[in-house]
């Protein structure tokens, strides 16, 4: 496992067999995107809870290529969606309180009933339907006193990347149990088909933000086109490498 600051944020590199070593820590996690590392600049919010993550991951293949090509540093990409597949095939079988933060009705049964699908006890599902928040001046007492009375083992928040990192962050800061909270935004929606299906071999050859443009070009394309910026980020950006973290 490696460790890499990059604008004072902690990334981790590591491989799948470490999947099983990280998972039991508490903490935040959290998987910027691209497009979402393009905006640090001028998103100072975004910027401080990515800092003030626990463990962040490798999730843009884009990012990935930009610190091998611009600054000959190897990390090995963890995508959010290789982390969602391997975090519930975990889940399964367990006695654990999950926690769902979803952006709308319409995906939280989708979501729900992909989960009891797979195996994961409906007693040890719980769900909450996030209002749009300001990240500004993010605060939401419903959910925290719905976390205390729960106290579920995992949060998973499957809202928006640029919101989900401060909502987390905001949890993270306000809950006064051990938690595990992961921002892996619309990650799971690519296993239920509400976003561009994906699998293992297109993320892993890093074609998983292609398919997200097919499947809605309006969305996408300009999102990613923004992300072009993250180019002279990294080339102007003093990056620490620890290894054997």
């Amino acid at each position: 496992m490696k460790k890499i600051i990059f604008k004072k944020i902690k990334f981790l590199s590591l491989n799948e067999n470490e999947f099983f070593k990280i998972i039991k820590k508490n903490g935040l996690f959290v998987f910027p995107s691209g497009p979402g590392l393009s905006s640090i600049n001028k998103d100072n919010i975004y910027l401080k809870a990515l800092q003030n993550s626990d463990y962040v991951f490798f999730d843009s293949g884009y990012f990935v290529l930009l610190l091998n090509l611009l600054k000959n540093i190897k990390v090995k990409k963890f995508s959010g969606y290789l982390f969602i597949k391997l975090f519930l095939s975990y889940l399964e079988n367990k006695e654990k309180k999950l926690l769902l933060i979803n952006p709308n009705k319409k995906l939280s049964i989708s979501y729900i009933r992909y989960l009891k699908k797979i195996g994961i006890k409906p007693n040890m599902i719980f769900n909450y339907i996030a209002p749009f928040y300001d990240t500004k001046k993010l605060h939401d007492k419903k959910l925290l006193r719905l976390v205390n009375k729960i106290k579920p083992d995992y949060i998973l928040i499957n809202i928006g990347g640029g919101i989900q990192e401060v909502l987390g962050s905001f949890l993270k800061k306000n809950i006064r149990f051990k938690k595990k909270i992961f921002c892996t935004g619309a990650a799971i929606a690519f296993l239920t088909s509400d976003q561009a299906p994906l699998s293992y071999f297109i993320d892993k050859i890093y074609l998983g933000w292609l398919f997200r443009i097919i499947f809605n070009p309006k969305i996408f394309l300009p999102r990613y086109l923004k992300s072009f910026s993250l180019i002279s980020i990294v080339q102007n950006e003093k990056i620490k490498v620890i290894s054997n973290y």
